[in-house]
Formats: C-alpha cells, sequence, structure tokens
C-alpha cells in the first residue's frame, strides 16, 4: 500500500491476537511478536503432543520461555539433576520425552517457537480505539488500533471498511494529519485512562479523525 514503509513490521493487538482461538484458525503471542500456527496446528492434527498449543489458541504464552535465550525455560530435574524443559501446560511438539526413547525423531529441523516462518508481526504494546468520521458521507466508525501504527497503516486498517480512503484528507480539529507519523506524534494523545480516572465518557471525549472528500478533479 503506498506511503507504508515495507521493512515495517505489522502490528497486532492482544484483541485481535485473542479473536485467532480455534483449531482451524489460532495465532498465539510471545516475547512481543505474534505467530500463526494454524498450518503448522493442521500438520500436525491428530497428535496428541499439539493439544496444548490448541488451548492456548489466541492467548500470550510469554510464560513458556525464557526471555533471555528466547529458548523453552528448563529446570533441573529433582531425580537425576539433569536439566529439562519446563512444561507444566503437558509435554508439546518439538519437546523432547524426559527419558530416553526410541520414537524421539530429531529430524524436524528448527522448532516451531524458533522458526520464522509462523511470524507474522510485532505485538503492540498498547491499543486504542479512534473514532473516524467520513464528512461526505456522515459514516462514524469505532476501530481499535495499535499505539505504533503510523496514519497510513491505520489507513490499512480502516481499508476494510471503506476502501476509497486514499482519496481523503485525514483531520483533527482542522488540523491535517501526517500520514507518515503516529497518532501520538501527530499530537492526538491516548487519553483513555484519564477518562477512566476521572470517570468521563469516552464515546463522548474519545477525538474523532474527520476524513474530507479530496476531488482531484477540481485541483487546478
Amino acid at each position: 500500500m503506498e506511503g507504508i514503509d515495507p521493512s515495517r513490521p505489522k502490528y497486532f493487538s492482544a484483541d485481535e491476537v485473542a479473536q485467532h482461538f480455534s483449531e482451524d484458525d489460532i495465532w498465539v503471542s510471545f516475547l512481543g511478536h505474534v505467530y500463526d500456527l494454524t498450518s503448522f496446528v493442521s500438520e500436525h492434527r491428530g497428535n496428541t503432543l499439539i493439544k496444548p498449543i490448541i488451548e492456548v489458541a489466541g492467548q500470550d504464552i510469554s510464560s513458556w520461555f525464557d526471555s533471555k535465550t528466547r529458548d523453552i525455560r528448563t529446570k533441573a530435574d529433582k531425580c537425576t539433576g539433569c536439566i529439562k524443559p519446563d512444561t507444566p501446560q503437558g509435554r508439546f511438539i518439538h519437546i523432547p520425552p524426559n527419558y530416553p526413547c526410541s520414537k524421539w525423531r530429531t529430524d524436524f529441523g528448527m522448532p516451531w517457537w524458533r522458526s520464522p516462518t509462523y511470524r507474522i508481526g510485532v505485538l503492540s504494546k498498547g491499543a486504542r480505539n479512534i473514532r473516524i468520521l467520513n464528512t461526505h458521507t456522515s459514516e462514524l466508525h469505532t476501530i481499535q488500533v495499535c499505539e505504533e501504527e503510523t496514519l497510513y497503516e491505520i489507513q490499512r486498517r480502516f481499508n476494510y471498511i471503506n476502501r476509497h480512503t486514499s482519496g481523503y484528507d485525514w483531520m483533527v480539529e482542522d488540523i491535517e494529519l501526517d500520514m507518515s507519523k503516529t497518532l501520538a506524534e501527530n499530537g492526538v494523545e491516548n487519553e483513555d485512562e484519564e477518562f477512566a480516572k476521572y470517570g468521563l465518557d469516552e464515546e463522548l471525549y474519545r477525538p474523532t479523525i474527520r476524513l474530507h472528500f479530496r476531488d482531484d478533479l477540481l485541483e487546478i
């Protein structure tokens, strides 16, 4: 999409991850990234070791991992003293058994949590709801966006509602927004916490982005 830096990651909110919570559509997040494991789960359908992953569909599973090594947490076995994966949720695919086993295959290559194949974006550190008013049609919509997203990236989200928004000027209080910057960088701060603190109705006080139709045919 025009205006979007292709080198930038795509951001997702925790709410977006939570919408993908079924065996046929499964996302998880961990250590700040979002993963689509749908094809992985489908590939291993019927394997009992896929169950712990299915059970956390749509959730953040950072607690499974060591933030320093970005690998599965480990612990010392009480009986042998040997270091082994710490999986209180149950052993899952690519985790070796606790004891030698002839059925354990090690030819799977990279474990799924290290593979970039399933990584689809970055987990947003904060999400907010914004109102977008189309002054040409008087349609008002409220959508959730990520704090890190530029206006161009927010426009991409809004294209699912109105795919002609590139023909509009995006403005707040008669000030045209810089589409290459975030809302905060444009001076549109997230005040939801302040609204909650003072018991103010967010819907009444939340800033509204106004889309003003730009007819290029009228430009001289």
